[in-house]
């Protein structure tokens, strides 16, 4: 057996063994707009991992994690979605900013943010999009100044998702006064709980407020919670970009599988199945999953040589347009019956809650329209859009 058989084996037999007793009804709770399902109950689940030395599987020993190889990590996140365990909580710190840090971070940042990561001890959320720089980050607008030993933050940032529930935040902020795009950016972890800080949750289609506005009106950081140089902002915010398309993409599609089965049921059960056109988009989702898998498996295999290729520029925009669809579909097999809410007052079903949040997929994590211009001019070479 070999060594990524033998992990695989470690984590099915281990979940298998602990989602129980207390943990059992946490099985399939959680994940994109379902994040206030059993939020305590879920951070309990984690920090018990924890204790237990399952999270961070993929950071060295020296921070606190197992030291697994990439295709360890991948067979543990696709076990892990395999039992149907709940959705993470400590997702943004553990394979975002851990790795950031970890690449850029000094031994002190690492030493003082890393263990807490490690133990789900702090909740992290992303501070990246802003009113007027959602896709176009290079358009940030939040400023930081410096105040002896500290940063002063000023601005707002939106579509921040779980920043209600986080302790700290990585914001891209404006460092250098009468900068311009990727120039004068800096890289700042940023504490939520002190004052400065107004968290205001969205209300979503889906009725559940899982992203966030956050304003910052002289909140406050030491001056050594810079990562990287300042003005460097750019390269990091871009790196934990690429942290973010790595190896939990697999679980993902582990989910989505589940969901297309769920659906093609659905189908075999209610009629839906026997009408053409149905049966033509559910084959052509099956395809397009393993299009995803297969393409997910090539980015990975750039990660492990140093230089992902094309495939992580068209990764995002192809499972989020794949889930988007999905949705569609979803409702199309439920029929006239699927614009029924399941009871008072907006109570919604698994199928319309998936139609309505699959939405914001292609918005998220970059827009389509961006997508696109990364892969024309960033891969294709083609000339570069006009800007003002």
């Amino acid at each position: 057996m070999s060594n990524v058989e033998e992990f695989r084996a470690e984590i099915r037999s281990w979940l298998r063994s602990h989602l129980t007793g207390e943990f059992a009804a946490l099985r399939g709770r959680g994940g994109p707009g379902r994040e206030h399902e059993a939020h305590a109950e879920r951070l309990a689940w984690e920090r018990h991992m924890a204790a237990e030395g399952w999270t961070c599987v993929g950071w060295p020993k020296e921070y606190g994690g197992r030291g697994a190889s990439l295709e360890q990590q991948v067979a543990f996140h696709e076990e892990y979605a395999l039992a149907d365990a709940p959705a993470r909580v400590g997702h943004i710190g553990e394979q975002l900013l851990g790795p950031t840090l970890i690449a850029f971070g000094t031994p002190e940042q690492r030493e003082r943010f890393l263990p807490p990561i490690v133990a789900v001890e702090e909740l992290w959320c992303q501070g990246y999009s802003e009113p007027d720089a959602g896709s176009d980050l290079a358009n940030v607008r939040t400023r930081a100044e410096r105040d002896g030993g500290q940063w002063v933050v000023t601005g707002q940032k939106i579509w921040t998702s779980q920043a209600h529930e986080s302790d700290w935040c990585f914001v891209v902020a404006r460092t250098e006064p009468g900068s311009v795009r990727h120039q004068g950016l800096s890289y700042l972890l940023v504490p939520l709980r002190g004052p400065g800080v107004d968290i205001r949750p969205i209300v979503q289609l889906t009725g559940t407020s899982e992203f966030n506005e956050v304003f910052f009106d002289g909140a406050r950081t030491d001056a050594a919670n810079v990562v990287g140089a300042p003005g460097d902002g750019w390269k990091v915010a871009m790196a934990t970009l690429g942290f973010e398309r790595g190896v939990s993409t697999l679980g993902q599609q582990v989910g989505f599988r589940r969901e297309l089965e769920a659906v093609i049921d659905l189908a075999r059960h209610n009629g839906a199945a026997a009408d053409p056109l149905i049966r033509d988009r559910i084959a052509r989702a099956w395809i397009g999953l393993e299009t995803i898998r297969f393409n997910a498996l090539r980015m990975l295999g750039g990660f492990a040589a140093g230089a992902p290729g094309p495939e992580a520029s068209i990764g995002k925009i192809f499972w989020a347009t794949w889930h988007r669809e999905l949705g569609e579909l979803a409702m199309d097999v439920c029929g006239a019956g699927g614009m029924l809410a399941a009871g008072e007052p907006y109570d919604l079903t698994d199928w319309q809650r998936l139609y309505l949040f699959s939405r914001s997929d292609t918005i998220y994590a970059g827009s389509n329209e961006i997508q696109r211009n990364i892969i024309a001019e960033r891969v294709l070479g083609l000339p570069k859009e006009v800007r003002p």
